[in-house]
């Protein structure tokens, strides 16, 4: 499953909001150095109850919106 992701790095708290087909996540890291980035994995992972070896950011590193592929059960 793939989703879309934007993303508010040095947020007040770690939060996952669904907003219709996409996501909100908030996290608290800043964003360099790929801090924020693992943040996300470890929160969509947390919301999805998947491991973080099944969450990859397959696109937007570097940018807030990004396209996050996990790896469910559904998928194989």
């Amino acid at each position: 499953m793939k989703i879309t992701v934007k993303v508010t790095p040095n947020a007040r708290d770690n939060l996952v909001i669904p907003i219709e087909d996409d996501f909100r996540v908030r996290v608290t890291a800043p964003a360099g150095k790929g801090q924020a980035n693992a943040k996300v994995i470890e929160l969509i992972s947390e919301y999805f109850k998947v491991p973080k070896s099944k969450v990859e950011i397959i696109s937007g590193w570097n940018f807030r919106e990004k396209i996050v592929k996990i790896e469910t059960d559904e998928d194989k």
